[in-house]
C-alpha cells in the first residue's frame, strides 16, 4: 500500500460503502489464510542430463533425468514446446485442439550431444541440458530459453510447483506486447506483472500492472520477429532487459527475459516470420477477430452520469444540430436501478425501448455497460442460485458464495469458467435487448471488488470449475473476463443470429478478439495519458487484439481544449473512437471547448465518417489475416532500426501514415518514414522514405501521410456510397490495394475487390482484378 492508497483507505472508512468495502477486504484476507495451502517447504529441480528420446509426429519426447520435454512443430510453422507432460489442450487460449502437427517435421541427433526438430520453416535445437533454441532454417538463433527451474512443495498436497524460465534474444531486439501495456509500444527494462488489475483511479505510463494482461511477446531484431506465448494463466512477472551491441569487437550482450509463474504448466507457443505472418499465424492459432458492425466503425459518445433519457436527447441533437456524425450513445452504471446490472431506473428512464428506437430513427444506437458483479438478493442472483445443483456464483473452499463490494452493494460473481454459467448469463442479455441496446461494453471485469488495502479482486482460494479442470482464482482470475465475453457473446448470437455482436471488455486474456475488442480504461486527463492511449492500442494490436480505443479526452479529469482536440485528432484514426467521461470530470461534447475547437472537432468527426468505408476494409482484413488496423511504422520493414525505435507515429493499415501531436504547444513535429514516396494528405506534397522529415502540425490538424500507390475507399461526397481516392505511385512502379465493403449486419466475409494502379502515359489508370479501368476514381499526387 502506497501513500496515496493509504489516505484513501483511511477516507473510506467515513463512508457506508467504504466501511463495507474493509469488511470484504477482511474477509478475503480471513478466506485465503484458511483455503490457500501452506506451501512449507520447497525443493528446487532442475531437468537434469538427456537420457532419450522418442520421435513423434511434428518432432517428440524429450527424456531428460528429472523431467521430459515435448517439442512439435505444427502446419503453418507454430512451434509447441512444453515440459512435464503438458499438452497444447485443454487452453483457453488456443482454438479447439490447435494446430495439426507437420508430418515433414523431424526429430534428429545435433551436435554436442542435443537433438534438433527440423522443419521447412523453422529448427527448434534442445540441448542435453534442456535448453530450448529457435532458430531460422538458415541456423539464426531466433530466441534461446535455458533450462528451467521448478519448486515444489515437499508435501505434493501443498499444490503445483512454481517455476521460472530464462530467455535471450538478440542483442539488436526489441520487446513488444504483454498486453494492455501503458509503458510502451516498446517495452524497456523493467518488471511487467501478469495480473489483471483495476488500478484504482486514472493511469499514465507509469502504471503496471493494468486491466489486461497476457503473457504473449512479440520480438523484433534483424534476425527475424518472432512471437512467444506462454500458455499459462497464473499470476506471474515478466522482467526484460533489452541487449546491447558491442562496440569494435567487443562481444554483444543479448537481451534477456525472465518469466516467473507462480503455479501452471510450462507451455510456450513461438511463431516465426514476418509480422504479417506472425500475426496471421496468431490468429489461426488462438481465433479470427471479430468484425465489429458497420456503425460501431464510427464516432461514439459515452459518459457516466447522463442522467435522465432528457440529457441523452439533449446531447445527440447537440450532435445533430451542428451536424457532426454520431454513431452511438454508450449509457454507463447510473441508467441502473440502484447500480444493478440487468435493470433500469425506470423514474430517469421511463420509456428506454422507446428513446433507443427515435435515437436508431436518427442513425444513433444504444450501448449498455454490463458489470459481472450480481446485488446479493435481487431477482438476477435469485436466478443465478438455479443455475445447475451449486448455482452459477463463485464460492470460497468452505462451498460459501463469495462476495465482494461494487457498485450495487454485497455482491456475488457468476462463474464465467463454468458453461452452464456462461449459458444463463448470456440469455440475461435478452433483456437489454428489449430495452432495444444495440452493444455492450464490458467494465469491472478484473473481476473488481473493492478493497482499500490488498487487490481489489476476489480471493485466491475462490473455486472455480475451469470447465471440468476445477481450481481457484490464482488460475481462473485471468481468464475471468474471457469467459465473460464469450458468455456475452454466444448469448447474443443465439438470441440475434442474424446480427454480428457489437461487444469490447476492459479485461481479457489472450483470444478475447474472438469474442471483440477492448478499450483504455480510465487513463488520465493529460498529456501523459494521450501517450499512453496509442502505446495500448499498438501494443494490442500485436497481441492479436486489432479493435480498441482510449477514453478520448481522459477519464477522470477535465482536459485543456488543445489536448481535447490533440485526442480527438489521435481517436479518429483509431479503431474504437469513442469519448467518455467520470461523472465527476469535465465535459467531452465538441462545443462545450467553445466555437473554435467544435470547428475543428468537426472537421476532424468528418474526416473519420469519410474513411469509414476504409476501416471496413481492414477490419475484415484483420479477420482473415490477423493483421491489426493500427501498425507500428517499422510493420513492413522490420529489419530498419530507427523505424523499431518510432513509438509516436502509426501505420493505419497499409495506405496511411499517421502522426499525431502528443505534446502540448507543438505545431510542427518530426515525422519517420518507412522506405517508399508518401504524400501528406493536407498539402499534396510528396516525400521519400526512409528517412526523417518535419511537417506542420497547427491545432486543425496532425501529420496524416498517404503511402505512394494505395487504394483508399472512402465514402463519397454525397454521403451514400463508396468510391475510391488513390493516390499516384511514383514513376516507372506501380500500385494496389483492396477493398472490402461491409455485407450488412449478418457475419458475411464481404467480397474482396483488388484494384492496381499505374501509369499509362501521362495518366493514372485504376484496374480491377479483370484488367478493366475503373471510372469515378479520385487520383491525388499527381
Amino acid at each position: 500500500m502506497d501513500g496515496r492508497d493509504l489516505v484513501r483507505a483511511v477516507k473510506d472508512l467515513g463512508t457506508e460503502r467504504g466501511r463495507r468495502a474493509w469488511r470484504a477486504a477482511w474477509r478475503r484476507r480471513r478466506a485465503d489464510a484458511v483455503g490457500l495451502p501452506h506451501r512449507g517447504a520447497e525443493r528446487a529441480r532442475v531437468p537434469g542430463l538427456l537420457t532419450g528420446t522418442e520421435a513423434r509426429p511434428g518432432g517428440g519426447v524429450l527424456r531428460f533425468a528429472r523431467s521430459e520435454l515435448l517439442v512439435r512443430v505444427a502446419v503453418g510453422g507454430a512451434v509447441f514446446w512444453s515440459w512435464d507432460g503438458a499438452g497444447p489442450t485443454p487452453s483457453y487460449a488456443v482454438v479447439g485442439d490447435g494446430p495439426e502437427p507437420d508430418p515433414r517435421a523431424v526429430l534428429e541427433a545435433d551436435t554436442g550431444g542435443g537433438w534438433r526438430v527440423v522443419s521447412e520453416r523453422v529448427t527448434v535445437a534442445v540441448s542435453r541440458h534442456g535448453a530450448v533454441e529457435v532458430r531460422t532454417p538458415g541456423g539464426t538463433v531466433l530466441r534461446r530459453e535455458s533450462p528451467p527451474r521448478w519448486w515444489e512443495p515437499v508435501d505434493p498436497r501443498m499444490g503445483g510447483a512454481r517455476w521460472l524460465q530464462r530467455s535471450e534474444v538478440p542483442a539488436d531486439a526489441r520487446f513488444f506486447g504483454l498486453g494492455g501495456r501503458a509503458a510502451g509500444p516498446r517495452l524497456r527494462d523493467g518488471a511487467y506483472r501478469l495480473w489483471n488489475t483495476d488500478p484504482k483511479g486514472g493511469f499514465g505510463p507509469g502504471t503496471d500492472p493494468m486491466y489486461l494482461t497476457m503473457p504473449v511477446q512479440m520480438v523484433v531484431a534483424d534476425a527475424g520477429t518472432h512471437l512467444a506465448f506462454h500458455d499459462n494463466a497464473w499470476d506471474g512477472r515478466v522482467v526484460l532487459r533489452e541487449g546491447e551491441e558491442g562496440a569494435g569487437s567487443g562481444a554483444d550482450r543479448p537481451g534477456a527475459s525472465e518469466l516467473r509463474m507462480e503455479g501452471g504448466p510450462l507451455r510456450c507457443w513461438v511463431l516465426v516470420g514476418t509480422p504479417a505472418r506472425v500475426l496471421q499465424g496468431w490468429s489461426g492459432l488462438t481465433g479470427a477477430a471479430a468484425v465489429p458492425p458497420e456503425w460501431a466503425l464510427g464516432y461514439q459518445h459515452a459518459r457516466w452520469g447522463f442522467g435522465s433519457a432528457e440529457e441523452v436527447r439533449r446531447v445527440v441533437a447537440g450532435y445533430g444540430s451542428r451536424g457532426l456524425a454520431l454513431s452511438a450513445v454508450h449509457l454507463d452504471i447510473d441508467h441502473y436501478d440502484g447500480h444493478r446490472v440487468f435493470t433500469v431506473d425506470e423514474e430517469r428512464f421511463p420509456d428506454l425501448p422507446g428513446l433507443a428506437r427515435e435515437l436508431r430513427e436518427a442513425g444513433v444506437r444504444l450501448v449498455s455497460i454490463v458489470d459481472p458483479a450480481v446485488k446479493v438478493g435481487d431477482g438476477v442472483h435469485a436466478s443465478g442460485r438455479a443455475v445447475g445443483t451449486g448455482g452459477a456464483f463463485v464460492r470460497d473452499a468452505r462451498g460459501e458464495e463469495v462476495r465482494g463490494e461494487v457498485w450495487p452493494g454485497e455482491c456475488a460473481y457468476p462463474d464465467f469458467t463454468d458453461p452452464a454459467v456462461r449459458e444463463w448469463w448470456g440469455g440475461l442479455y435478452e433483456e437489454r435487448l428489449a430495452q432495444g441496446f444495440a452493444g455492450f461494453w464490458h467494465d469491472m471485469n478484473e473481476p473488481v471488488s473493492f478493497a482499500p488495502f490488498g487487490d481489489n479482486t476476489l480471493p485466491r482460494s475462490a473455486r472455480h470449475a475451469l470447465d471440468g479442470a476445477g481450481g481457484d482464482h490464482r488460475e481462473g482470475h485471468n481468464v475471468y473476463a474471457l469467459g465473460m465475453a464469450r458468455a456475452g457473446w454466444e448469448g447474443l448470437v443465439r438470441l440475434r443470429p442474424a446480427e454480428r455482436p457489437f461487444l469490447f471488455s476492459r479485461s481479457g486474456w489472450a483470444g478475447m478478439q474472438r469474442y471483440g475488442g477492448t478499450w483504455s480504461g480510465d487513463v488520465e486527463s493529460t498529456w501523459e495519458g494521450l501517450r499512453a492511449s496509442l502505446a495500448l492500442v499498438l501494443g494490442l494490436g500485436l497481441c492479436g487484439v486489432p479493435y480498441s480505443g482510449p477514453d478520448v479526452g481522459g477519464f477522470g479529469g477535465s482536459p485543456s481544449p488543445e489536448l481535447y482536440v490533440r485526442w480527438l485528432q489521435l481517436g479518429a484514426y483509431l479503431p474504437l473512437f469513442r469519448t467518455h467521461s467520470a461523472i465527476w470530470a469535465g465535459r467531452r461534447e465538441p462545443w462545450e471547448f467553445g466555437p473554435e475547437v467544435a470547428e475543428q472537432a468537426a472537421a476532424v468527426m468528418a474526416e473519420r465518417e469519410r474513411l469509414r468505408p476504409y476501416f471496413v476494409t481492414l477490419a475484415h482484413l484483420a479477420r482473415r489475416t490477423g493483421a491489426p488496423y493500427v501498425r507500428p511504422v517499422w510493420w513492413g520493414t522490420p529489419e530498419e532500426r530507427k523505424l523499431r525505435d518510432c513509438e509516436d507515429a502509426f501505420l493505419l493499415g497499409d495506405a496511411l501514415l499517421v502522426a499525431p501531436v502528443l505534446e502540448c504547444g507543438a505545431d510542427r513535429r518530426a515525422v519517420r518514414l518507412p522506405r517508399g514516396r508518401w504524400y501528406d494528405t493536407a498539402t499534396g506534397a510528396a516525400y521519400e522514405g526512409p528517412g526523417q522529415i518535419l511537417l506542420d502540425a497547427p491545432q486543425g490538424r496532425i501529420p496524416v501521410l498517404a503511402r505512394a500507390g494505395s487504394v483508399l475507399p472512402v465514402r463519397s461526397a454525397s454521403g451514400n456510397g463508396l468510391e475510391l481516392e488513390v493516390w499516384a505511385p511514383a514513376r516507372g512502379r506501380t500500385g494496389g490495394g483492396v477493398v472490402i465493403r461491409d455485407p450488412g449486419p449478418g457475419f458475411g466475409a464481404g467480397e474482396v475487390e483488388r484494384y492496381t494502379v499505374r501509369w499509362v502515359g501521362e495518366s493514372v489508370v485504376v484496374e480491377d482484378e479483370a484488367g478493366k479501368p475503373v471510372e469515378g476514381v479520385t487520383v491525388r499526387g499527381l
